[in-house]
């Protein structure tokens, strides 16, 4: 069965921390790219950040050189260290998972970050 399941949310004032963890069972972890996307109120998710397999990074203008995204495919784990955040960073966080070839993806089922003072 596969599962992602995303903790580390929560309420943080503006410019503090915080750091996502989504665990992966289920599946060939190493041989998926993962990503971090977001959905705040009224709007459409959007993509935060990505990692491939082989580890190169992508992120969102928004949150470039505030997050960062690895991943430890030893504990089937992906991560997003969360620094600086703003009011509009606000919003549920969701884990993905996906691969080209067959094509497989999978969404974890959310951790609510709020940043507010």
């Amino acid at each position: 069965q596969v599962q992602l399941v995303e903790s580390g949310g929560g309420l943080v004032q503006p410019g503090g921390s915080l750091r996502l963890s989504c665990a992966a069972s289920g599946f060939t972890f190493s041989s998926y790219a993962m990503s971090w996307y977001r959905q705040a109120p009224g709007k459409q998710r959007e993509l935060v950040a990505a990692i491939t397999s082989g580890g190169s990074t992508d992120y969102a203008d928004s949150v470039k050189g505030r997050f960062t995204i690895s991943r430890d495919n030893a504990k089937n784990t992906v991560y997003l260290q969360m620094n600086s955040l703003k009011p509009e960073d606000t919003a549920v966080y969701y884990c993905n998972a996906d691969r080209r070839i067959p094509r497989r993806v999978y969404w974890g089922q959310g951790t609510q970050v709020t940043v507010s003072s």
